[in-house]
C-alpha cells in the first residue's frame, strides 16, 4: 500500500510542475501593465465641475443663514454647516440629523428635523 501511496504522489507532483510557470507569468503581465496605468495618470489633470463652481444667488430665507451674495454649491453648504455647528443644531445622539432653529426651518419648508442628506436637496430648492 505504502508503493500506492508514492504512485499517487508522483502524478501530482507532475500536474503541479507545469501550472507554476503560468502563475509566474501573470505577475509579470501585470508588472508591465502597471507603468502603462500610472503615465497615463498625471496626464489627465482633475478638472473641477463647472456646474458646481458655477455662482448661485440664495432666496431670501437660506440668505438669512449664508449671506445674498452669489455664491457656488459647495460654499453654500459649506456655510450651512457652519451656521449648524456654531449653533449647535446636529442632534446629539444620531449627528446625521440636523435639529432646525427658526432661520433653518424656513430654508426646510416649516420641518423641524432633517437628516443631512435630506438637508442638501431642500438647499438646493433655494438656490436660483
Amino acid at each position: 500500500m505504502a508503493t500506492a501511496k508514492k504512485s499517487t504522489a508522483a502524478p501530482a507532483a507532475a500536474k503541479k510542475a507545469p501550472a507554476k510557470p503560468a502563475a509566474a507569468a501573470k505577475p509579470a503581465a501585470k508588472k508591465a501593465a502597471a507603468p502603462a496605468k500610472a503615465a497615463a495618470k498625471p496626464a489627465a489633470a482633475r478638472k473641477p465641475n463647472a456646474a458646481f463652481m458655477k455662482e448661485m444667488t440664495p432666496s431670501d430665507k437660506l440668505a438669512a443663514v449664508v449671506g445674498n451674495k452669489p455664491l457656488p454649491r459647495t460654499e453654500v453648504t459649506k456655510k450651512v454647516w457652519d451656521y449648524i455647528k456654531a449653533q449647535n443644531l446636529q442632534d446629539a445622539s444620531n449627528r446625521r440629523m440636523i435639529n432646525a432653529d427658526d432661520k433653518l426651518k424656513a430654508v426646510f419648508g416649516g420641518k423641524a428635523q432633517v437628516s443631512m442628506f435630506e438637508m442638501t436637496k431642500l438647499i438646493s430648492d433655494h438656490l436660483k
